[in-house]
């Protein structure tokens, strides 16, 4: 579940909309630096801080658009730190998975960084996946490659067509 709140204008006109006006191409709610909470069954797995929000309405179906800068934090499993992902934008879609992109940076407890141009972070299985070019930093070394896919702790992760440095003990 995705919750959030807006409001209009303070005393302002209500309006009925046009007969022939098509939500779909339009938000049907806009808001600024925003805080959104994702739960599961009440519990709150993670937040959503973004500069700007507009929520589309399609088929009954909410998409949130958030640009101005986003960062999504999802909280660990017994006390583990969070991983945050940072983006210039970002999708929310109904199922609560997420389109990052623009300068996306991912950060995790272990000192995992991750660098791209997009990622999309599915709900159902709690991974992180991405088809562009990544760099990947950890203590160890740095690799980059075209793809990846890594659990959202960012503790086992896979690279696709991948070249790097690294410390060989």
């Amino acid at each position: 579940m995705l919750s959030s709140g807006g409001c209009g204008a303070p005393g302002g006109e209500r309006r009925s909309l046009e007969p022939d006006f098509n939500t779909e191409n339009h938000p049907v709610q806009e808001s600024w630096n925003i805080t959104l909470f994702l739960t599961d069954a009440g519990i709150r797995k993670g937040s959503v801080k973004a500069g700007h929000a507009a929520e589309y309405r399609n088929r009954e179906k909410n998409t949130y658009y958030l640009d101005r800068g986003v960062t999504v934090v999802f909280y660990g499993r017994n006390e583990t730190p969070p991983t945050t992902i940072k983006a210039d934008k970002a999708v929310i879609h109904e199922n609560q998975d997420i389109e990052a992109s623009g300068n996306v940076v991912v950060t995790a407890g272990n000192n995992t960084v991750i660098r791209t141009a997009y990622l999309k972070r599915t709900a159902k299985d709690s991974m992180i996946r991405s088809n562009r070019h990544v760099t990947i930093t950890r203590q160890d070394g740095t690799i980059e490659g075209k793809g990846f896919e890594s659990d959202q702790s960012l503790k086992r992760y896979r690279i696709f067509q991948g070249s790097g440095e690294g410390l060989i003990k």
